[in-house]
């Protein structure tokens, strides 16, 4: 497809999928509104209400789905077909729900507005790009330059396992998606580049919760008791050791705990104790094997003490494991767009994503987009308070997004 020129409503002259300089400052205000009301999963009302209002205005209809949050809308299927025979649409995917944790920046002037609760994901940030690409790909598709149909989703709750992607396939948001594609923001990659690997991007990551029971006591009597808090203490520094040792190596499995507590004197051995914690590896075989050799090891230790254990392991996410092809994809349309020196190789996570649960219905890769500001030396992480994002990196990933969807409607 030759990129021909065309001319948005301002009366500017651009590529198939770039940014008007007035769309370009109207995605950062809606990042920034985003970023000042950040909402928990499956309570993103006023997000939803936000990304409907600005895909009507743009003359799409965008359905919100049956969980109450979250939207899904098609670009280019007016009457179901598509060149003459059923669409097999390229979905491009967003996150909108927020985290439960302080906006800790002083000084910026669209910190979060709501105590508790921030944007420390980069969720704000992929949803204005996947609505900024809807909005470029819808003007093409009303001048004829769309070869092939996309659909939006913004999908909530990822951050609530096993994530709103599961509800979201429920509702039928991968009905006629042969392929989807995503970014997630990454601080340790400028902006303006994206990182992309081939197979496993992330781990896998579920919870763990274990309740430990048996009758306490008197500390001076502790041989009548089922000593709770040594029991607990050794669940907490054994199973993970215990288990690395059980399976592969290569697969990385990592027992971590978040929590622990037990007691509530000095002098008296509790009755009750409990750890939660999360379990992550690299390898999705690895992912289906770990529930039962997790629980064995739980209650090999637990029985030493005598300890009656509850286990309560709650799947969450395989690993996103991204298809060779659509990685090119993602990889030609940077380059199409920014040139080879933009895309780098990236190494495979122990952070989860519920992307990787689309991914066991049809192919898709996922992006690191590049949120650094070049130069920077400050390191910054995700799930942190003071994260922000360059938002340069917005139009890298309207661009990035747009690219993808006409290479992959042109072959």
């Amino acid at each position: 497809m030759s990129p021909e020129s065309v001319v948005d409503p301002s009366g500017e002259a651009v590529l198939p999928g770039a940014l008007p300089e007035a769309l370009r400052a109207e995605l950062v205000a809606f990042r920034r509104d985003l970023h000042m009301h950040p909402e928990l999963g499956n309570q993103e009302f006023r997000t939803t209400a936000a990304i409907k209002a600005r895909l009507e205005q743009a003359g799409l209809k965008p359905r919100v789905l049956a969980v109450g949050t979250g939207l899904v809308c098609d670009i280019g299927t007016e009457g179901g077909e598509w060149d003459g025979g059923a669409a097999s649409m390229l979905a491009l995917r967003a996150d909108i729900d927020a985290l439960p944790i302080p906006d800790t920046k002083s000084e910026c002037a669209y910190r979060s507005t709501v105590p508790g609760r921030a944007h420390a994901c980069g969720h704000d940030v992929h949803t204005t790009v996947v609505l900024g690409a809807g909005l470029v790909l819808a003007a093409l598709h009303e001048r004829g330059l769309l070869p092939r149909p996309v659909r939006l989703i913004f999908q909530p709750a990822e951050e609530v396992l096993p994530g709103g992607a599961a509800d979201g396939i429920e509702c039928g948001v991968l009905d006629g998606v042969g392929r989807i594609i995503a970014v997630h923001c990454d601080p340790r990659v400028d902006a303006g580049h994206i990182g992309l690997r081939k197979g496993p991007i992330t781990s896998a990551c579920d919870r763990l919760e274990i309740a430990l029971d048996g009758p306490g006591g008197h500390t001076a009597r502790p041989h009548l008791t089922t000593d709770l808090v040594i029991a607990a203490a050794r669940v907490a520094t054994e199973v993970p050791s215990l288990v690395a040792r059980r399976m592969d190596a290569r697969s990385a499995v990592s027992v971590t705990w978040g929590r622990i507590e037990s007691g509530h004197a000095p002098n008296v051995i509790p009755q009750h104790a409990e750890l939660s914690g999360t379990v992550r590896c690299l390898d999705l075989d690895a992912w289906r094997r770990a529930p039962d050799v997790v629980h064995a090891a739980i209650d090999e230790i637990a029985a030493l003490y005598r300890a009656k254990t509850e286990i309560n392991y709650v799947r969450g996410v395989p690993p996103v494991v991204n298809d060779p092809v659509i990685t090119e994809l993602l990889r030609d349309a940077m380059v199409a767009r920014r040139g080879t020196h933009s895309v780098e190789d990236t190494e495979q996570s122990l952070g989860g994503e519920d992307f990787s649960w689309y991914l066991e219905h049809v192919p898709g890769a996922m992006a690191r987009l590049g949120v650094r500001t070049p130069g920077e030396r400050t390191v910054r992480d995700l799930h942190q308070g003071d994260f922000d994002a360059d938002e340069y990196a917005i139009t890298v990933g309207v661009e990035l997004f747009t690219a993808a969807a006409l290479i992959d409607g042109a072959h």
